[in-house]
């Protein structure tokens, strides 16, 4: 649509005119709207296939009656829990509408104009989009084996780097890094810089190396760390998320943050997702099962992807993964093409139940032998 006419665009910051929104994946309701067909699956945001606990549904139902009231502005209950949880002060925590909220927050508080934003290649997309929102100048290092590259990284470190951001493990590749060369890292970052570590899938991953990046908060003032409940814990669409930083740095980030930015049901439910530690080993186990069902489908069809420790793989394709995508929407079988990540060969599929998987993989097959 042209400007002409709408005098008014003209003072609208050239930052946010040049944004290009966030595309989420599509929901089932609109395929089937506008397909005509019934009965899809999604497996294109990475959501938890389990739905919610037992506890979560539960609350939710008891918990109608009182959504004509406010929530607690300040999440008292959650954020005890959470520092009892993490061990840390109820001062170093800050919640969001979603772990994205926060993340803005970061870029409202300690990026500008005169400020460079740091992250890799393949990285997650809310880092440049919230941060050129701010008029930040963005930084991408090259990512090596579609994983951060921390020499890389270090190497694009200027003294108007004000955040850098790192996704462990990493959206939409998941990639991830071990303990010892990201702790290395952090002792070479500037005491200046922020430095954000975003744990969205931390529940999911099983490996012996990979590091809990709160442990270090106590060593590095300058240190951030989100989460969200928006995967293991089956809450993505109640948005609850939140940061884990010095009490300094939380005490900026709440002053930007929304009153009531965590809804009332969302404040209750996450409460009662960290009480249900069977339904959350439960998730993962059938992550793991999944993972390894779609690795030996992928195997036979010779399709090869990057390793993961997510709840999704990433699959290279060889050519041109939008084509495959609307083939595979045509089946009802909704994924995500990640071309807006520099990645246009390349298909993003979440790890869904046994049933789930085994229709994607039949599609995919289909839609290959054509």
């Amino acid at each position: 649509m042209s400007d002409s006419g709408f005098p008014f665009l003209q003072h609208a910051m050239p930052s946010i005119k040049a944004l290009q929104p966030y595309v989420p994946g599509k929901p089932v309701e609109e395929l089937e709207r506008e397909l005509g067909i019934r009965h899809s699956i999604k497996l294109a945001s990475n959501e938890n296939p389990l739905g919610v606990s037992p506890r979560v549904a539960e609350v939710l139902r008891q918990g109608v009656a009182g959504v004509a009231r406010y929530p607690d502005g300040g999440g008292y209950r959650l954020r005890h829990r959470l520092a009892q949880m993490h061990g840390t002060g109820e001062d170093a925590i800050t919640l969001g509408n979603g772990s994205n909220d926060v993340l803005d927050m970061l870029a409202r508080v300690f990026l500008g104009p005169a400020a460079e934003s740091l992250f890799s290649e393949y990285a997650f997309a809310v880092y440049p989009l919230s941060s050129q929102a701010v008029g930040a100048r963005l930084v991408s290092a090259p990512a090596r084996d579609y994983s951060h590259d921390l020499e890389a990284l270090q190497a694009l470190i200027t003294p108007q780097t004000r955040v850098i951001w790192i996704a462990n493990p990493n959206n939409p590749t998941g990639t991830w890094l071990a303990r010892k060369p990201l702790h290395e890292f952090l002792t070479r970052v500037p005491a200046d810089v922020i430095v954000v570590i975003d744990e969205a899938y931390f529940e999911y991953v099983e490996e012996p190396d990979y590091p809990d990046a709160t442990e270090w908060l106590g060593e590095f003032p300058n240190l951030v760390v989100t989460r969200t409940f928006s995967k293991a814990y089956g809450l993505a669409g109640l948005r609850v998320g939140y940061a884990l930083s010095h009490p300094l740095v939380a005490d900026l980030l709440n002053r930007v943050r929304q009153p009531f930015n965590v809804n009332l049901m969302a404040q209750e439910a996450a409460l009662a997702a960290l009480d249900d530690r069977d339904f959350l080993q439960r998730s993962v186990a059938v992550n793991r099962a999944g993972m390894a069902q779609l690795q030996e489908g992928l195997k036979a069809l010779e399709i090869d992807w990057i390793p993961s420790v997510g709840n999704f793989l990433t699959l290279d394709l060889q050519h041109n993964a939008a084509e495959v995508d609307r083939a595979l929407l045509q089946q009802g079988v909704i994924t995500r093409p990640i071309a807006g990540y520099g990645l246009p060969n390349h298909l993003r599929v979440s790890i869904g139940l046994e049933a789930e998987n085994s229709r994607f993989l039949t599609a995919l097959s289909e839609v290959l032998e054509r």
